[in-house]
């Protein structure tokens, strides 16, 4: 899965608008970065990673890289 596939991943995931996610976008500084969109981030790591997050590291994210980083591990 490419980088841009990614950010389109999560920005489904999340429910932003196609195109508006970049990996330096901070995620507190959106509106719809809130308990579900966080849920839904781990639900999405669940289904297409195969991964269970741990919530210390959902909370360190900051920006979309850090999102796309943990993608790539």
């Amino acid at each position: 899965m490419t980088t841009e596939e990614k950010i389109e991943l999560l920005a489904r995931t999340i429910e932003a608008v196609p195109g508006s996610l970049k990996p330096e976008t901070v995620l507190d500084e959106l509106d719809y970065w809130d308990s579900l969109s966080k849920l839904s981030v781990l639900a999405m790591f669940g289904t297409h990673f195969d991964r269970e997050l741990d919530l210390g590291v959902l909370r360190a994210f900051r920006t979309v890289g850090d999102i796309l980083t943990e993608m790539h591990a």
